[in-house]
């Protein structure tokens, strides 16, 4: 993809193709980015972040506060609601879509960036991730802070929540590119091209400027260039936040 993306139209849909450009061009990267009235990129950009980082941010507080509450609280039915979260991981996606997008324009939220975000907050992975590294979390601290007087959201915020970093991080990151890369809802809760996502603005490409695959590369490379340096960034804290929620042995 990004050796395609420095090369010209011609060398392209060259026959035998090569795997290195022969003149190595930013062309298409200026093509996309010099057509502002057609492809606002940086609007799209724009939409993305905020996209990504808000749910991110409120899936992580929501499967957080909900992990805590089946771990920690006096939770009537806590094992019917576990045994539903697991159930509903096991549902395909597709299948909530017409009810979520039925729902969703019923409210009036479509072509707006709330539909993206807030339907897909309440993830099961995440609640359940929570779960069980909190249903370890040794409990003398938790009973030394009621003693001097904390609430269950102080004991969270301060003591439990710093020694869970790297599970939050993981599930942070994890939750960025999935609101980062996808594509299929975006799709069909927005309408203005000012509304697009990355996603769906770069896929706009290829219909737009027929067969010009040097710049639907160049776009492609562009979207994906956020995850992967997140993921490098991040990569550390995945391992260990597996071994802290006792899904591997250390």
């Amino acid at each position: 993809m990004t050796t395609t993306s420095l090369k010209d139209q011609q060398e392209v849909v060259k026959l035998p193709p090569t795997l290195w450009p022969e003149k190595p061009s930013l062309d298409n990267y200026r093509g996309v980015l010099s057509h502002p009235e057609d492809t606002p990129v940086f609007t799209w950009l724009k939409n993305s972040l905020i996209v990504a980082l808000s749910f991110a941010i409120l899936s992580v507080s929501v499967s957080l506060l909900a992990g805590y509450a089946l771990a920690r609280l006096v939770v009537i039915g806590r094992k019917t609601i576990l045994t539903l979260l697991l159930t509903a991981m096991a549902i395909p996606g597709v299948v909530l879509i017409i009810p979520s997008f039925i729902l969703v324009d019923f409210i009036g939220w479509t072509d707006t960036l709330k539909a993206v975000i807030i339907p897909p907050l309440s993830t099961p992975f995440g609640v359940l991730l929570f779960y069980q590294y909190l249903s370890k979390f040794p409990k003398d601290l938790e009973e030394a802070a009621y003693i001097d007087g904390a609430s269950s959201l102080r004991i969270l915020v301060s003591i439990i929540l710093p020694t869970a970093k790297p599970v939050v991080l993981t599930l942070l990151v994890m939750n960025f590119m999935a609101g980062w890369n996808d594509y299929f809802w975006p799709f069909i809760v927005l309408y203005s091209p000012e509304m697009r996502t990355m996603a769906v603005g770069m896929a706009s490409l290829q219909g737009r400027f027929e067969n010009f695959y040097g710049w639907v590369t160049a776009g492609a490379a562009m979207m994906a260039l956020p995850s992967i340096l997140i993921f490098i960034l991040i990569q550390k804290y995945y391992v260990k936040a597996i071994s802290l929620t006792g899904a591997i042995k250390e």
